[in-house]
């Protein structure tokens, strides 16, 4: 017999494993079943009706979330010289060129977002082997390959996401953290549905959005009600 943890009772007094929730009661749920003595992260799970094989259904974006993700986020930005003092100023944890491709080259990846000019990417693409692995390869899509640093650190450090349908049709974010109040948590994880809605590729069939899921670090899963979401 398997033995449930005091924890775990606690969490299945408060909701229905099998129950579909509103986005707005999710929201409010995930805050009382986690129990983890530090700031969870809450994430988002959607499981799309795409084809990832297919060029077309491929689906990834940008959003920036408007209570952003609650996480301190590292930016490495690698410059040219005349751009290394706006880069500084607007908030860049790491700035330079030659050192840090130099550092990455033998492991190095104590960042979370890698920023540069276009210039730069024939040099930042032999990195590929070390930064495409880890998902920290910067993209034109994403906002990462830009001329104007100054923007792109400061939408990055302000919650701007990247996110990006897996081979198995899944998009994994995570939209906040369990110390932001529930309101916050569902205009994040609203947010981010929107911006995957306005993505839905024309030669998708049957259901665009098979199913929505959202949990903490420490929590389980708690479904949630496709009908409870507006224009889905």
């Amino acid at each position: 017999m398997i033995k449930i943890s005091k924890k775990r009772k606690m969490a299945l007094e408060k909701y229905e494993i099998d129950k579909a929730y509103s986005l707005k009661k999710a929201s409010e749920i995930i805050k009382d079943i986690t129990f983890s003595n530090f700031d969870a992260s809450v994430d988002l799970d959607i499981r799309l009706g795409v084809d990832p094989k297919k060029a077309d259904q491929m689906i990834r974006g940008v959003v920036s979330l408007p209570h952003g993700t609650g996480k301190k986020i590292k930016v490495l930005v690698l410059c040219n010289p005349d751009k290394e003092k706006e880069s500084k100023d607007a908030g860049a944890d790491f700035v330079g060129l030659n050192k840090f491709i130099d550092k990455i080259e033998k492991g190095w990846t104590d960042f979370d977002i890698m920023i540069t000019q276009p210039s730069l990417m024939p040099t930042v693409g032999k990195l590929g082997k070390v930064l495409g692995p880890r998902g920290l390869m910067p993209n034109p899509k994403s906002g990462t390959v830009t001329e104007d640093l100054s923007k792109a650190i400061t939408e990055t450090k302000d919650g701007k996401i990247d996110f990006k349908v897996d081979k198995n049709g899944i998009i994994h974010s995570s939209i906040g953290k369990v110390s932001f109040d529930s309101k916050k948590i569902e205009e994040n994880a609203s947010k981010l549905i929107d911006s995957i809605i306005k993505l839905k590729p024309s030669s998708t069939k049957g259901s665009y959005f098979k199913s929505i899921s959202i949990s903490s670090t420490m929590s389980s899963s708690i479904k949630v009600d496709k009908a409870s979401i507006a224009d889905l």
